[in-house]
């Protein structure tokens, strides 16, 4: 088997296809143009119905995949799209094994935050318009892991981009929230412009095909990536390193994180449906996707790891200190995916995909629990104003606590197996003749340290102790029926869904054995790339080692929080203030970059446009014929005596000049 034959396997006619991507984006056309004509139920009825359908067809795709040849796919073919030379570009859809996993998260988790979203959204005046933005925010994300192109999937890429700036932004009256869109779709802009030139690179070197998969062991990516691996190494880490570029816009990993914490400001299902299932979960597939390309560059694959544990860390500890429940969910969200990107960089890249599906399960638990607490709260979300809600939101609790649990890698929660999965990687595996990144596997563990803390700081604050709230509020706080069932499935699936994945040493990692047709070459036969330890004694080792860090930060929690007086905030000490000011990151773009960039196009509207273009090219030259037309007016003005008297006067101021010359 050569380098690129993996990849190369049979490919199976789709009916089914097509119509898990457009169900989502006609229900967002029918609520989008009609949604003020139907009633609520019906906005419901298509919002959720949509989406619902998409995942039984999801499944049933799913279960027909599991029952092909290892290795082969579903696809379909609709058109094609453009030619430019031997480039042909197809309109092509596909499901392998590692779109099929992505599939039902997104379908699934996507149709639990649409469910939650018509208790939660229930007394908005746009609650049409939102469902239409969430629908059309599933498409995108379907588009993206559906597509079997990079062409296809940039539409995606950039369809979720749009999404997002609708949805952080819509309640739009308000302009923090407006400009937190705003801060969303520009910041992106910035990964994308990079993943346009990686993708232009690409498109020179290409073999006429962009499509993920080859045919026969020849064309498409692979072929490519081979090539520039043997002949062009460095054009090739270029291109992984313009690709991690587009990555830490969409999964919000330094420098480009600064959107997510912000994207607080559009409703809380919203939060979920970004930070669980969809946008901040699409730079890390995109690169699992092309692990082809990625594992044939040392260079990129360490500034990945790097690049992720330090955003995991950086995260964490701005969690630490933060007040507000959403953003305390916000930075999590920054350093789990940091956690999936470390898992990416050391080789594990069946790691990031298990720990990007448990994340999704507690991840969104954890944000429509928030969606709970505040809908309960009438919209408070200073953790500083709760507590002891456990006794009024009974289901929310238990839910939310079991969410903690597994994200802080508590036994046997889904957490657990997939965090030490990505832990174990990052302490052994190496490719030949180098050694593991021990760095990355120090800085991975202090923030899973710090992980633990922040949850359950989040969670003795909000549901232990006294309610510091005003008394009306408690009064009236309640949970919600329909907003219950969505939290309760999640919490199930945070609880069992890391069984797919058990410890390596067990042989039973049936997620590991799915998904070997797409990663298995790494790790196996005469082209492996990485090398991992098998030693049953490391693995359980580093797997103790973990826990007790887990139990640690849950226990220092405990002592500071669970106690009649809790403690006061060291709002004086420097370290305090520049995790409350998260590192004055904000204030470092906006003095370097936005101020100038705002100080340019004002110097730009007032003097270059006002002054030079529309006045001196545009009215000037106006007024520069209209004051040639005013001199010749007074000679043009019909008097026949007068030209006559000019003619004669004119002929004898040449005979003047003729004789005076002569």
């Amino acid at each position: 088997m050569n380098e690129v034959e993996h990849l190369a396997h049979a490919a199976h006619e789709s009916s089914l296809l097509p119509w898990i991507i457009l169900l989502p984006l006609l229900g967002a056309i029918l609520n989008g143009l009609f949604g003020k004509r139907y009633s609520q139920k019906t906005v419901s009825l298509i919002g959720v119905g949509s989406v619902v359908t998409a995942f039984v067809l999801s499944t049933l795709e799913v279960i027909r995949l599991a029952g092909l040849p290892e290795g082969d796919y579903l696809s379909v073919d609709l058109w094609r799209w453009f030619s430019a030379g031997e480039l042909n570009v197809e309109l092509s859809f596909m499901i392998d094994r590692l779109s099929a996993i992505m599939l039902m998260v997104v379908t699934g988790v996507g149709s639990l935050i649409h469910v939650f979203s018509t208790g939660y959204m229930k007394t908005d005046e746009g609650y049409a318009r939102y469902f239409a933005y969430l629908n059309l925010f599933m498409f995108s994300m379907l588009l993206l892991i559906l597509g079997k192109n990079l062409l296809v999937l940039f539409v995606g890429w950039e369809g979720v981009g749009l999404c997002s700036y609708l949805l952080i932004g819509f309640w739009f009256s308000d302009m923090e929230k407006a400009e937190a869109g705003q801060k969303a779709f520009i910041t992106n802009r910035v990964g994308d412009l990079a993943f346009l030139i990686g993708t232009f690179i690409l498109l020179f070197y290409s073999y006429g095909s962009l499509d993920f998969v080859g045919v026969g062991g020849a064309g498409g990516l692979p072929q490519t990536a081979a090539y520039l691996g043997d002949k062009a190494p460095g054009m090739l880490t270029l291109v992984c390193i313009l690709f991690f570029i587009g990555a830490t816009g969409k999964s919000a990993q330094i420098p480009l994180y600064v959107w997510l914490p912000d994207a607080m400001a559009g409703p809380t299902p919203v939060s979920a449906l970004i930070h669980a299932a969809t946008m901040v979960t699409a730079g890390v597939y995109m690169m699992a996707r092309l692990n082809f390309m990625f594992a044939l560059s040392d260079v990129a694959m360490t500034v990945v790891a790097v690049v992720g544990a330090l955003t995991a860390l950086f995260a964490a500890t701005i969690g630490l200190v933060q007040n507000d429940i959403k953003k305390v969910l916000a930075y999590s969200t920054v350093s789990q995916i940091g956690f999936m990107v470390v898992s990416v960089g050391v080789g594990g890249f069946v790691g990031a995909i298990f720990h990007l599906m448990t994340h999704a399960f507690f991840k969104a638990c954890l944000f429509l629990g928030s969606g709970s607490v505040i809908h309960a709260l009438h919209h408070e979300q200073d953790i500083r104003k709760m507590g002891g809600l456990k006794a009024k939101l009974p289901v929310t609790r238990w839910t939310f606590l079991i969410s903690c649990l597994a994200i802080a890698g508590i036994p046997f929660f889904a957490g657990f197996f997939s965090k030490d999965e990505i832990l174990f990687f990052a302490a052994t595996a190496h490719r030949e003749g180098s050694n593991p990144m021990l760095f990355v596997y120090i800085v991975s563990v202090v923030a899973a340290l710090c992980t633990a803390f922040y949850m359950f700081r989040l969670y003795f604050l909000t549901f232990e102790g006294k309610y510091r709230g005003d008394k009306h509020t408690w009064d009236h706080a309640h949970e919600e029926p329909v907003m219950n069932w969505p939290l309760i499935v999640l919490a199930g699936l945070a609880t069992v869904g890391g069984f797919v994945g058990l410890p390596h040493f067990l042989h039973a990692h049936a997620l590991e054995g799915w998904l070997e047709p797409i990663f298995g070459w790494l790790y196996e036969g005469e082209h492996a790339i990485f090398h991992v330890s098998h030693s049953a004694g490391l693995e359980i080792a580093l797997m103790l080692g973990s826990v007790l860090i887990a139990l640690l930060g849950i226990a220092f929690a405990w002592r500071l929080y669970m106690r009649e007086k809790l403690p006061e905030a060291p709002v004086d000490a420097w370290w305090h203030k520049l995790l409350m000011n998260k590192y004055y990151v904000d204030e470092f773009y906006d003095a370097v970059l936005v101020r100038p960039l705002r100080a340019t196009a004002s110097f730009c509207h007032r003097v270059v446009d006002v002054r030079i273009i529309d006045g001196l090219f545009v009215r000037g030259s106006a007024r520069l014929v209209g004051a040639v037309g005013d001199g010749l007016r007074f000679f043009q003005n019909g008097d026949v005596q007068a030209y006559v008297t000019a003619i004669v006067v004119g002929i004898a101021a040449i005979l003047v000049v003729v004789e005076y010359l002569l």
